[in-house]
């Protein structure tokens, strides 16, 4: 748990920080940061961890590990309080929040640290409290740069007696045995040995707590998507309502007259009478068109709405198998970096390629989308025997099939690579595209032509009608690898 209001008090009575100095700042994670303080020719390392269920301060004899790459925070504070003086440090009320004012050269600021549970902070602000940064940006709060922080209201009552001080007496014994005829332990090294033993256990709870909301978001908001396709999936099942309206049309179109707006007719398979919308500035064929057009629609949705589903379910059991894995996670830095994907966007995640890939049954396929990437896949990613396809007379991407040592490129590994050079090119909206092929090494670049552009020899041709199911099985399957 983490350090209540008294324990903090006792803390701070022993740091005896006033007069200190800070010579250096260390942040070796994202809600753990370190002070290294100098007063009278006695160093000591203060802690302040603003982790759920572990906040706290405390001096530290234990080696702060830096990070793999410096934190932003850090190296903030650097530039603005390294060496500066604390003139005074104290818990406000009894609010978990410690002021500590410094002095840097002409430059004052007062830092606070709030040390609660899901909401620890800490803040570097001017002397009358306008934030110049935090540990934790969070703009819903008003705790961002230029924001101004403003102390919770004081409560009424007695507090004090409801937060007892621990006295860790088992650490205390279990010190003693180890260490015979040592002093008796201050309480900040009783609690740096405590939260030593215990801060990973805690910090995993916590964690665990976070990962759990994490799960009923994710998965409330993929079973509503869910929901949503299975009801228009029971819509789409009267598609052949559309049809057979159609066909009605049709046989009775006789009955239409030229301001009418319905058609009343008998349905002849079940005798019903049927009350038909049309359209009184269409024809007879128009019309049934009109309904027919509305039944092709339906048909090709509903066969979209199946995949659609399918991938939704496998989402929804991925993310079943991923919070189970979590669960059973028991170290708690890679539960945290499951949690914020290693803290990276991603956008700035760095690809191994330009453009997009696939891979079927053993096959690699490249796909550049415009002329850069194009030219760069072309320059630095395929070699002379991978094999090249383009829209014929048409701009388009190139994509290329990455050569497999004493194999042939089956037909079918030819329509999946075609289907990709015709969906990105102008030639999508036609449905169908002329294409020509050939291996990387018969390529040539024109003499002063645009980048991108190649004049191609030993071309094969081939005549591909736009497959969206490949397409799919293709994207599907890259579900499946990642």
């Amino acid at each position: 748990m983490s350090l209540n209001c008294n324990e903090i008090n006792v803390i701070l009575q022993e740091l005896d920080l006033p007069g200190s100095f800070i010579q250096d700042i260390i942040q070796p994670g994202y809600d753990t940061i370190a002070f290294y303080t100098y007063k009278n020719g006695t160093p000591k390392t203060i802690l302040v961890c603003t982790a759920p269920l572990s906040c706290r301060i405390h001096e530290t004899v234990r080696k702060i590990t830096k990070n793999d790459r410096p934190l932003r925070f850090m190296e903030f504070l650097k530039s603005r309080i390294k060496g500066a003086k604390i003139l005074s440090c104290g818990q406000i009320r009894l609010e978990r929040i410690l002021r500590l004012q410094l002095v840097h050269g002409t430059d004052s600021f007062n830092m606070y640290i709030r040390l609660w549970s899901n909401a620890g902070n800490i803040l570097l602000c001017t002397p009358d409290n306008v934030i110049l940064d935090t540990m934790y940006r969070r703009p819903a709060k008003n705790e961002v740069s230029g924001g101004v922080f403003t102390l919770p209201e004081e409560r009424t009552g007695p507090q004090n007696r409801v937060w007892p001080v621990r006295e860790f007496s088992e650490i205390e014994q279990e010190f003693r045995q180890k260490h015979p005829g040592s002093a008796p332990l201050s309480f900040n090294r009783k609690v740096d040995l405590w939260y030593g033993e215990h801060a990973q256990t805690l910090s995993r709870e916590a964690l665990l707590v976070r990962a759990e909301k994490w799960y009923m978001t994710r998965r409330t908001r993929q079973e509503n998507a869910l929901e949503k396709l299975i009801s228009k999936r029971e819509a789409f099942k009267n598609a052949s309502a559309w049809k057979h309206q159609g066909d009605l049309i049709l046989t009775y179109g006789t009955m239409l007259s030229g301001q009418s707006s319905f058609l009343d007719c008998t349905d002849y398979e079940t005798g019903t009478p049927m009350h038909i919308p049309v359209d009184p500035h269409k024809n007879v064929q128009q019309n049934a068109a009109d309904y027919y057009a509305r039944y092709k629609k339906e048909i090709s949705g509903s066969s979209q709405l199946e995949y659609d589903i399918t991938i939704a379910e496998k989402a929804l059991s991925a993310l079943d198998k991923e919070y189970d894995a979590l669960k059973r996670q028991t170290n708690p830095v890679r539960i945290e970096q499951i949690l914020r994907k290693d803290s990276k966007p991603k956008q700035q995640e760095k690809k191994m390629h330009p453009g997009l890939d696939y891979t079927i049954d053993g096959w690699y396929i490249l796909v550049g989308r415009d002329a850069n990437e194009n030219d760069d896949l072309l320059r630095h990613y395929v070699k002379g025997p991978d094999l090249w396809m383009h829209t014929r007379d048409c701009p388009g991407g190139f994509v290329f099939i990455k050569n497999r040592k004493n194999k042939t490129v089956p037909l079918e590994i030819l329509l999946y690579a075609g289907n990709l050079a015709v969906y990105y090119s102008k030639a999508r909206k036609n449905g169908e595209a002329d294409l020509y092929y050939t291996q990387v090494k018969h390529l040539r670049r024109a003499k002063n032509a645009p980048k991108g552009l190649v004049l191609p020899t030993q071309e094969k041709n081939l005549h591909i009608k736009f497959d969206e199911a490949r397409l799919r099985k293709l994207e599907e399957l890259k579900e499946i690898i990642i």
